[in-house]
């Protein structure tokens, strides 16, 4: 992005405010806007933050430098990242900028009686501290790196202080239709699952979602099929010790009786919404944030609206959980099955501007009514954030030119016959 963008996730009425969940921001938020106009984007920065104070400290190696994906134009200006967070009723502020080769600055602050803290403070290689921070912190700097984050060395060197920010990113969970879930990330989701109950969450999740699946099980590698597996990889060459693997496989009923799928043999959309099955029960359980992008791929509206519901209620969601997501789904601004989807404060739109920045904002700024049709209104470009189609060159581009002198006259017919029956 060309220009500071915020996405604010506190309620701004009044009348909204959870006072009885004691959530202190609103547990979803939900970003609209025309294809390529920045949505993933803004996913991809807070995902990049996470990954970055995650993996700073193992993955970059001393003079490496950082990856990073700058504006194309402004290519040499340093990327900042903030965040504001509420962890266990205490506030943080955390932040950094980072070019191509290092850590250009990296703050930490916190609000435990509502005054600010500095934690530390770096500017390049020179670090500052507040009066309250250890001295084991301040020792730390002797071993980051120019293109490592000090929160990522003193969380893994256990300081206390540094711990629950760092916390925050390492639970967060991303889902894209778009990055197959290797092997490995899915044999991990299930491995933390954990109990039995968690997996029958997510069954009924499923059945819920008329997939026809009645139960899923995960079934383990047999000894067997283990060591047919590892002679296999060895014959290629080569010495190769192999984990047991696991395999899932999906329980259906129909008249004519039971049969088993495995995951890879179905459907699309039942794909789709097993991964996020097994990234949002999770989530709720722990009280930690999934960034989703196009949470509406392959699902039905009322499923994607089921899906938002279980952030929205505090029943199922007891731990304050956030569902931040981007959508192409114009029907999750309005009203599903009699309810609204989205609250007035949850609504977030991008465009591109001239200059190929994308702009972020909310529906707030022009102040809706609760009666209001969202999704008429958005349809209708009142909002903005819709694709600015040129219908001439629109259709100009997707005719078929029958007429043409490179087609023979018989096949113009079966042209014509066929665009009749498509129709």
């Amino acid at each position: 992005m060309r220009e500071e963008q915020h996405l604010l996730l506190t309620a701004a009425y009044e009348e909204q405010k959870a006072s009885d969940t004691g959530w202190q921001a609103v547990p979803v938020a939900a970003i609209f806007g025309p294809n390529a106009s920045g949505k993933s984007n803004v996913l991809d920065a807070v995902r990049y933050m996470a990954y970055v104070v995650r993996w700073s400290f193992r993955e970059n190696e001393p003079g490496a430098g950082l990856r990073r994906n700058p504006f194309a134009l402004n290519s040499d200006e340093p990327s900042t990242y903030v965040v504001d967070l509420s962890i266990d009723g205490v506030r943080y502020t955390y932040g950094f900028a980072v070019d191509d080769v290092a850590v250009v600055e990296e703050w930490l602050y916190s609000y435990p009686h509502k005054r600010e803290r500095k934690v530390f403070e770096r500017s390049a290689n020179r670090f500052t501290y507040g009066v309250n921070t250890p001295d084991s912190i301040k020792s730390l700097e002797e071993l980051v790196e120019p293109n490592v984050l000090l929160l990522s060395v003193g969380a893994r060197a256990r300081q206390e202080m540094l711990r629950p920010v760092y916390g925050w990113f390492a639970a967060q969970r991303f889902r894209s239709p778009t990055l197959n879930m290797s092997r490995g990330v899915l044999n991990s989701r299930l491995g933390s699952l954990g109990t039995s109950e968690l997996q029958g969450r997510i069954a009924s999740l499923m059945r819920a979602a008329d997939t026809g699946i009645a139960d899923f099980e995960i079934v383990e590698e047999t000894d067997e099929e283990l060591a047919v597996r590892v002679a296999r990889r060895q014959r290629l060459g080569g010495d190769f010790t192999a984990q047991r693997q696991t395999r899932l496989l999906f329980r259906h009923t129909c008249g004519a009786g039971e049969f088993t799928l495995p995951l890879h043999e179905e459907s699309e959309g039942t794909q789709q919404m097993f991964h996020l099955a097994i990234s949002v029960l999770p989530v709720l359980e722990y009280g930690s944030v999934l960034l989703a992008d196009e949470l509406d791929a392959s699902l039905h509206t009322y499923l994607s609206a089921k899906l938002i519901q279980l952030f929205q209620d505090p029943a199922t969601n007891p731990r304050g959980a956030q569902l931040i997501f981007a959508s192409h789904d114009s029907a999750l601004l309005g009203r599903v099955q009699g309810r609204d989807v989205l609250r007035r404060d949850q609504i977030w739109f991008t465009e591109k501007g001239e200059d190929g920045g994308t702009q972020l904002f909310p529906l707030t700024d022009f102040k809706p009514r609760k009666e209001d049709n969202r999704e008429r209104r958005y349809l209708t470009g009142r909002y903005g954030a819709v694709p600015n189609l040129d219908d001439d060159l629109f259709m100009t581009a997707l005719a078929t030119r029958v007429d043409s002198a490179h087609v023979p006259p018989e096949a113009q017919g079966q042209q014509r016959l066929h665009t009749s029956s498509a129709d």
